[in-house]
């Protein structure tokens, strides 16, 4: 969704001149007024120069926003998905309704002062939001990528997967000086292979001793036991006829430990989540909304320094139907020409998140 902010010298009949602009455009375009208040001009020097600072704040202060809302769809979880709308809001109010009833913020944005000052209230704001946000970020990353590392050990493939959750104590040799027992994935092509010849792999293994303890998929796990020292050539045998010994040993506690650590960044993840969601709300929010206000700055400085002083012109937002940028541009033209296209538009509000 695109928004236009546009402006014209004020004529001396205002509501003739509004008329004849949402006339002309009204097959194309909804059109609204957009107020601005009454602010501190200063020298037209000092305007011209605030003019590139705007436009670079206005840069920053889209990208902050639009990482704020990137980072929120990408949270959320999948059940919250359907609140995103809910929560890219401005000031609670849906995006299109904000800008469309624009109000200045004067408790926030005063305009007892310059606008230079008002330009530096906007830029502290941002840099504290983009500040915050990088290590909120990072903190929740960590969390995530912490969680997803044990996750995906647990759901891999026999072959690489932690076997801890799938294993009993009662499947092993335990605390032996002689005997080991150690876990074979075999492929489902070689089930009878396996069990009709594991014992013949090496010298030492234990005949009866192949249980399979676990199928997943075209593969199952095995265990097997047999004396320590023909481990390595029971190992090198096995994976000749593409049997994979997996380097295992059961431990209890280690099991358990990995077990408190999942549970613990699963824990860690809930409890981070709500307070993560609710600021990302919040400051999305700030976002959006110091974003248009630096828009406003931008049209009021630039309408002075193209139309002169005093400060008195009609400003508007338009919101372009689909298809209708073209004939909504020649008929602005048409209307607006003598003041040199440059000046027909103001900045444009485009790709608004959430809308």
């Amino acid at each position: 969704m695109v928004f236009w902010l546009i402006s014209t010298p004020k004529e001396e009949s205002s509501q003739q001149q509004w008329s004849r602009l949402t006339e002309n455009t009204k097959p194309m375009a909804n059109v609204v007024k957009f107020n601005l208040p009454n602010l501190k001009v200063g020298t037209l020097d000092a305007l011209m120069s605030l003019s590139d600072d705007l436009a670079k704040l206005d840069q920053y202060t889209e990208m902050v926003m639009i990482k704020v809302y990137n980072y929120m769809a990408n949270a959320l979880e999948e059940n919250d998905l359907q609140k995103l709308p809910e929560y890219t809001k401005a000031n609670n109010k849906d995006l299109r309704t904000y800008c469309n009833s624009f109000v200045w913020d004067v408790a926030k944005f005063p305009t007892k002062v310059s606008i230079k000052d008002i330009h530096d209230i906007i830029a502290k704001n941002m840099t504290k939001i983009e500040k915050d946000f990088k290590t909120k970020s990072t903190t929740f990353n960590n969390l995530r990528s912490n969680l997803a590392q044990h996750e995906k050990k647990e759901a891999g493939s026999l072959v690489t997967r932690n076997l801890g959750p799938i294993v009993n104590e009662e499947d092993f040799v335990i605390a032996s000086e002689y005997l080991v027992t150690v876990c074979v994935v075999v492929p489902k092509q070689g089930y009878k292979e396996w069990e009709g010849s594991y014992w013949k792999l090496a010298d030492f293994v234990v005949p009866e001793s192949s249980k399979r303890i676990w199928e997943e998929g075209d593969q199952a796990l095995y265990t097997v036991t047999m004396f320590r020292k023909t481990l390595e050539a029971f190992k090198n045998n096995a994976r000749e006829k593409k049997f994979v010994v997996r380097d295992f040993q059961y431990s209890k506690e280690k099991i358990n430990q990995q077990k408190n650590e999942v549970n613990n960044l699963q824990k860690a993840k809930i409890k981070a989540y709500v307070p993560l969601i609710r600021w990302l709300k919040g400051n999305f929010s700030e976002a959006f909304v110091n974003w248009v206000h630096v828009k406003a700055l931008r049209l009021f400085t630039e309408s002075v320094l193209r139309y002169g002083l005093p400060a008195t012109f009609m400003t508007a937002v338009l919101e372009p139907n689909k298809k209708s940028d073209k004939k909504l541009r020649e008929k602005l033209y048409a209307l607006y020409g003598n003041l040199d296209k440059s000046g027909v538009e103001g900045p444009e509000m485009g790709d608004i998140p959430g809308v």
